[in-house]
């Protein structure tokens, strides 16, 4: 099951940035970025209340508020708005090359901050992306 969500995410994450850039022609990334934004609150705020998960929120510690908030402006603040301005200066064939790279900085924090053991494999798949990546990325 896990590989099909995975896989779901990658075709969502692979089609996205062909949207994302067909809106940045007519408007400001920021803007873009804050109209997004609201649009998937709404849809994930529907989502909760139907599927009776909010309940959940009531018993949640300080520690997990904050550490929500910190993944929050990292992957949904940060990184989507520099990713929205990379998509206004450059094609969608770079910025999701480059982008390609987040899982390497995830292999390399799961190690050093939840003791993630790394096989061989992992390590040379990871070289072999990266310099997959070089490659297409060079002039």
């Amino acid at each position: 099951m896990v590989f099909l969500y995975a896989f779901i995410a990658v075709l969502c994450l692979g089609v996205a940035p062909f949207f994302g850039k067909s809106i940045i022609v007519c408007i400001n990334p920021l803007a873009a970025f804050a109209i997004r934004t609201i649009i998937a609150a709404l849809l994930v705020t529907v989502w909760l209340i139907f599927s009776h998960t909010y309940f959940e929120l009531r018993n949640l510690s300080l520690t997990f508020w904050i550490t929500v908030t910190i993944e929050a402006a990292l992957a949904a603040v940060f990184a989507d708005l520099a990713y929205f301005y990379a998509l206004e200066k450059g094609t969608i064939n770079q910025v999701a090359l480059v982008i390609s790279c987040a899982p390497l900085v995830t292999l390399v924090t799961g190690y050093f901050f939840f003791n993630e053991l790394i096989s061989l494999k992992q390590m040379i798949g990871a070289f072999l992306i990266t310099s997959g990546l070089v490659i297409l990325n060079m002039n």
